[in-house]
């Protein structure tokens, strides 16, 4: 980052917090703190008059809130970062700042201490998480796979099997052959894989299978 100046904008309503996140930032070679505002809609006029690469900004703000406040400069300037400082540690917050376009979300109360990193990562084209949320999200990935399961985890075995046979062209007749059952055998499950799915055509269950890596073109070129 020394090579190059960033510029960036603070925009927070406490006097203390901007001075203790500009001296902190200040430290940072490359890094030019060019304006500071204490509400939404002077971050905005600031960002219109001294075009930073990046600002801070705070969530809770009198006249227009940070969230609105960046939704607002990324549709007017949408090469500026923007990187929210924020108390608030709820998932709602750090998802609607994302969603309004903001690069990362700092909380406040590590704010300093992450600063560095969190400029590096953000002009660098990334996102940026504050270390605890990112630790949250990490610790809830399992139950967020579980939820997300792929489709195919909801069949036995013995339905993906026959949703196989069936999506690679086999028949009934064949399909009981391979299997070593009998044809009404397939039918049941092939009716209850049916039901399971909501798919209830044979075209439809080969695009099934295709779509969720079952088979690929080559398998079910005989079809």
């Amino acid at each position: 980052m020394a090579e190059t100046t960033v510029r960036i904008v603070l925009a927070d309503d406490h006097p203390i917090v901007r001075n203790g996140i500009r001296a902190e930032l200040e430290t940072i070679p490359g890094v030019k703190v060019v304006g500071e505002a204490s509400d939404g809609r002077e971050a905005e006029e600031m960002v219109k008059l001294l075009t930073p690469d990046l600002v801070f900004m705070d969530i809770s703000m009198r006249g227009l809130n940070g969230i609105d406040a960046t939704r607002k400069i990324i549709q007017a300037f949408p090469s500026v970062k923007i990187v929210i400082l924020s108390m608030h540690e709820s998932e709602e917050y750090y998802w609607r700042a994302l969603k309004s376009g903001a690069s990362g979300y700092l909380l406040k109360k590590g704010a300093t201490a992450e600063l560095r990193i969190a400029v590096a990562q953000v002009m660098g084209g990334g996102i940026y998480l504050s270390r605890d949320i990112s630790r949250r999200l990490v610790e809830r990935l399992p139950q967020q796979m579980a939820l997300s399961k792929n489709p195919l985890e909801q069949l036995s075995d013995r339905q993906r099997e026959i949703l196989q046979l069936i999506a690679e062209g086999q028949t009934t007749k064949e399909i009981a052959s391979v299997l070593k059952v009998s044809p009404k055998t397939v039918e049941y499950h092939r009716a209850k894989l049916m039901e399971r799915l909501r798919i209830f055509d044979i075209p439809g269950l080969v695009r099934f299978a295709l779509e969720h890596k079952l088979i690929d073109l080559g398998d079910s070129a005989g079809c």
